[in-house]
């Protein structure tokens, strides 16, 4: 069973679609089981996984929020202090992350990049006709988007020619001290 903190420590991981973000969480969860480390894996994609998206909340944003906030109530009332939450603008919804888990929030943030080329192959092994395309033109938004709008202090790292392992190896590092905090 974890151990009680008044602390949480939360670490952020955005980028652009298939960029490995999922990879790395998982790798970067199981290094963590490995070391016997407490934390939780939350995916944000899943926070707001309804059609249609409510009225009032066409981006699911709000819904996000309330079912994180939710969530999170669950995993702290047994006592874990330790979140890595993926979503591809996580790292921009910092402040939303930080209101939804209350309390006092240590963060800590990762932005995963890589080129066009790399995430094209990526994408191409999972997406196949009309789903590949609209993959790679939403992808290519939001590298523009996180590029320029992710704060300095969000941690750049590369992905490309790295086994998600390697990845999680470094944003181990970002998540327990390193670069990457607020």
């Amino acid at each position: 069973m974890p151990s009680p903190s008044s602390t949480t420590q939360v670490l952020l991981i955005g980028g652009r679609s298939g960029v490995g973000k999922s990879s790395a969480a998982f790798a970067l969860a199981e290094l963590w089981q490995q070391e016997a480390r407490e934390h939780c894996l939350v995916d944000g994609d899943n926070l707001s996984a309804a059609y249609p998206k409510p009225f009032d909340d066409p981006d699911g944003g709000q819904l996000t929020e309330t079912n994180l906030r939710a969530l999170w109530r669950t995993y702290e009332a047994v006592g874990y202090r330790r979140v890595i939450y993926v979503n591809t603008v996580s790292v921009l919804e910092h402040a939303m992350v930080t209101r939804a888990l209350g309390g006092a929030v240590e963060l800590r943030a990762a932005l995963l990049t890589a080129p066009d080329d790399v995430v094209a192959a990526r994408l191409g092994e999972r997406e196949t006709g009309s789903a590949l395309i609209a993959h790679l033109s939403r992808s290519a938004m939001a590298a523009s988007r996180l590029h320029h709008e992710a704060a300095p202090w969000v941690a750049r790292v590369p992905t490309e020619q790295r086994t998600p392992a390697q990845v999680a190896q470094e944003l181990a590092r970002i998540a327990l001290g390193g670069e990457g905090q607020r």
